[in-house]
């Protein structure tokens, strides 16, 4: 339910959304397959995290950018993802305004 706001909220503002998965191991084989210029990335996953998808896009392809959207939002959690190679990181309740501006921006960078 929350993956199809935060996809009809990225429509409403002109971009494409190229697919949706809930569990690691779907997520990388989507975003691999599709090769998107953005992804957005929850750190809690059916079956395992964010921060192994952040990992195998960054090493496969690492011009692809990924803004974390998460309810989360542990200064911890921020500084690891980010860390590890993340656009931007969001916090779900209070920075959800910035999510389009987000993807925005990691667009901007994406390197393909």
């Amino acid at each position: 339910m929350i993956r199809e706001r935060v996809a009809d909220l990225l429509r409403r503002s002109a971009m494409s959304v190229v697919g949706q998965a809930s569990t690691p191991q779907d997520c990388i084989d989507g975003i691999l397959a599709l090769h998107p210029d953005v992804v957005v990335l929850d750190i809690q996953l059916q079956g395992g995290t964010g921060l192994e998808v952040l990992r195998a896009v960054r090493e496969a392809a690492p011009g692809i950018g990924v803004v974390v959207f998460t309810s989360n939002a542990h200064e911890a959690y921020r500084k690891r993802y980010l860390r590890a190679g993340a656009c931007s990181f969001l916090d779900k309740a209070g920075e959800s305004e910035q999510l389009v501006r987000a993807v925005e921006s990691a667009a901007h960078q994406a390197v393909h």
